[in-house]
């Protein structure tokens, strides 16, 4: 049973797609977003309604605390039980998200150095990124491990906070772990290549709709309930923005603005990154219908097929 994999830039409609496949095909979604992993967070990471779902199973979704951590191995270790299950029960897994880490651990060959999370390590670490600041948490990577340090930015807390905790639970140097683009196991793997102009717009209406619905409110709330800018979820984008904006007085106005502008950035990183998925098909947006996908998810089935007989 091959796995679906509809992944790609934020705004290109991924999760409805999904949902249309896996009617389509008798299949379950299993979510590959860092964002909408956590409990509370929902207007900012436009997490689908229960209305949205359809009725089809969505895995990986309000998952942990909003003041939790949660890092890739833990969403491997989680989502990939809940695929093998899926394989089990003779059903087709439908990945579905814009994460690309997350994406690649239940496709490839990815140890992430076998090293386990720390917490005792982790807060270490992100402790001296809050009393010292980013700079100095960067300094310490670079001065261990340079090689790793000239692939992250020093904004990038999360993963420079991973590869000193590698390192130091280890002595393993990330930049020494050969993870590579092996597959482990089948899979059809689509993604929208929007216009950029046009993915740019549809941004820009996303962004729009999220703060129309209430995001400045849900971060107020959250921050009511304890959470705090040192959490990892308020470093998702929206709520990073809203959250510095509400402690600085900033107008709704630039928080909006600045949200758009982080979300096409990221959108960006996200394109470069998928680009370097094997076998990835690029969709123009009039080809991006769950009939086509599912002619050419059940066309490949077909392929393999022939092969091997």
């Amino acid at each position: 049973m091959k796995t679906l994999v509809i992944c790609g830039a934020t705004a290109t409609g991924k999760t409805a797609l999904a949902v249309e496949c896996a009617k389509q095909l008798g299949g379950e979604i299993i979510s590959a977003d860092s964002e909408i992993i956590y409990r509370g967070l929902n207007i900012g990471t436009a997490k689908p309604t229960q209305e949205e779902m359809q009725g089809v199973l969505h895995h990986m979704i309000d998952i942990v605390g909003a003041q939790e951590s949660f890092s890739v191995m833990d969403y491997q270790e989680k989502a990939s039980k809940i695929l093998q299950r899926i394989e089990q029960d003779g059903k087709v897994p439908v990945i579905c998200g814009g994460t690309g880490f997350y994406v690649n651990s239940l496709l490839f060959d990815y140890s992430y150095g076998g090293v386990p999370s720390n917490p005792e390590v982790r807060a270490k670490y992100q402790n001296i990124a809050d009393a010292d600041g980013k700079e100095v948490l960067y300094g310490i990577l670079q001065k261990l491990d340079p090689k790793t340090a000239a692939r992250l930015h020093p904004n990038d807390v999360k993963r420079v906070v991973r590869a000193l905790e590698i390192y130091e639970c280890s002595g393993t140097k990330m930049s020494d772990i050969s993870d590579s683009l092996s597959p482990i196991r089948e899979y059809v793997a689509v993604a929208v290549d929007y216009p950029r102009d046009e993915l740019y717009s549809r941004i820009d209406q996303r962004v729009d709709q999220m703060f129309a619905a209430g995001l400045v409110a849900e971060v107020r709330d959250l921050i009511a309930h304890g959470v705090t800018d040192k959490c990892q979820s308020m470093q998702a984008i929206g709520y990073k923005e809203v959250y510095s904006g509400i402690k600085k007085g900033t107008s709704v106005i630039l928080m909006k603005d600045l949200v758009k502008l982080n979300t096409r950035h990221y959108a960006k990183r996200q394109i470069t990154f998928f680009r370097k998925m094997p076998g990835l098909i690029w969709l123009k947006p009039e080809e991006a219908t769950a009939d086509n996908v599912c002619r050419i998810y059940r066309e490949s089935g077909q392929e393999t097929a022939n092969l091997q007989s």
